[in-house]
């Protein structure tokens, strides 16, 4: 019997529909997000009412100036990232597989760090008493309000930024652009200065950040992926 035009249109949508989620199936990835966003607000209730919270401060954390200037890469770190990944998700599956493998898993990493050690700053400076009245400050005030100084080392900030970078330079198609390559890694540090010339991390923060890429490095970038992507019937 032959199909109706309707039944022809139904059965094209379907067919269109299913090339399409094939071709995206990697998005079954991105179920993470909610994950960690759940986890990260739920312990910051905790850790709030937590009676165990380790304050980190060090001699080089005083040695560093506040400079509300940093905020531009601070916030760029908004973009940064998530940029990264939309150019991965529709470019390169494998390279978007590696790169959410050192995102989640640094982010992941940091999240057990903070669930088992509570740690929290307290470097930030009163910004009416600094005697600067401008918009860089205003913005550094509404990101304290908003954005609490505990559950912070290793810094995800950095791990994120790095991860980029990292990204970039392992990327076969990204890497032949220098531009692009030595870009994002001056991005990738001056967001990481910007965590401690903000007083939002300290400098152990960032430290532990720095070395815990290392082995996340060797874990998205130098092992073999293996097929973990769902039937599409």
């Amino acid at each position: 019997m032959a199909l109706t035009a309707r039944e022809t249109e139904k059965t094209e949508n379907r067919k269109g529909f299913k090339a399409l989620l094939h071709k995206y199936r990697h998005i079954w990835a991105l179920i993470y997000i909610p994950i960690y966003f759940l986890w990260f607000f739920g312990l910051e209730g905790i850790v709030s009412r937590a009676s165990d919270v380790h304050i980190i401060h060090t001699p080089f954390d005083d040695m560093i100036p506040f400079c509300e200037y940093f905020i531009i890469p601070y916030y760029i770190w908004f973009l940064f990232v998530p940029l990264a990944g939309f150019f991965y998700f529709f470019t390169n599956r494998e390279e978007f597989y590696r790169f959410c493998i050192f995102i989640f898993s640094g982010m992941t990493l940091a999240m057990i760090v903070c669930t088992l050690w509570h740690n929290g700053l307290n470097l930030r400076p009163d910004l009416t008493l600094l005697g600067r009245d401008n918009m860089f400050i205003h913005v550094t005030g509404r990101l304290y309000k908003v954005d609490t100084a505990q559950n912070v080392c290793p810094s995800i900030h950095v791990i994120n930024s790095i991860g980029v970078a990292v990204s970039v330079i392992n990327s076969d198609r990204l890497n032949k652009n220098k531009a692009v390559t030595y870009g994002s890694i001056v991005v990738a540090a001056l967001i990481c200065l910007s965590t401690m010339f903000l007083k939002q991390h300290s400098v152990v923060d960032v430290a532990a950040a720095c070395l815990l890429c290392v082995p996340l490095y060797f874990l998205a970038y130098r092992t073999k992926l293996k097929n973990v992507e769902p039937e599409i019937n």
